[in-house]
């Protein structure tokens, strides 16, 4: 037996201990991604390619890919935010991309919300959404689609219900992955 167990630890009182250092809170800032980002943002979203089902994408995203992505994006004047720590570290990113390459679909846009994995949790999804909402607005978007995998995106659904998107559709068996077959639920809003 440790001598612990007959004879515990003496404390001292309250007034002659040293005060801890409070914890550090969850802290970050929204603003608008630049290229610099990039290599961040595409660490996050490769995780998710790698290791859900959230994404249908099975091959990691080049640089190039997201370079072309991110500029396209700025080209049409969609909003593309990061949330970064006090320090500057990307602890996730929000960005809508156009719903469909048709002309008549111009006003409406799909949105993405991606988190690094030691960030969920913590209200930055929240955050980032009501950001992205407000700025797709401002840019003119009228229509805001989510395209949801229907297994294992539980709390993206719930997030989505309360920011008032609404279920409009589901699609079975239209995604293969993790050799399963897997299918979204679409969800709308209405920024008008």
């Amino acid at each position: 037996m440790l001598e612990e167990e007959y004879n515990p630890r003496r404390r001292l009182p309250a007034h002659l201990r040293t005060p801890r250092e409070p914890e550090a809170g969850f802290a970050f800032s929204i603003r608008d991604a630049t290229e610099a980002d990039l290599p961040h943002i595409r660490a996050i979203y490769n995780h998710y390619v790698a290791n859900s089902t959230v994404t249908f994408d099975e091959e990691p995203q080049t640089l190039a890919e997201l370079r072309a992505k991110f500029r396209h994006t700025a080209k049409l004047g969609h909003p593309f935010l990061v949330a970064v720590s006090p320090g500057g570290e990307v602890l996730g990113y929000a960005t809508v991309t156009p719903w469909k390459q048709k002309a008549a679909y111009r006003y409406t846009v799909e949105n993405s919300i991606y988190l690094g994995a030691a960030s969920t949790g913590k209200g930055l999804g929240t955050a980032l959404m009501t950001a992205l909402l407000e700025r797709a607005k401002a840019a003119g978007i009228k229509e805001v689609v989510a395209v949801i995998a229907d297994k294992g995106a539980e709390a993206s659904i719930a997030m989505h219900e309360r920011f008032g998107f609404r279920e409009v559709g589901r699609m079975g068996k239209v995604g293969f992955k993790f050799e399963r077959w897997l299918g979204t639920v679409l969800m709308q809003k209405s920024l008008k």
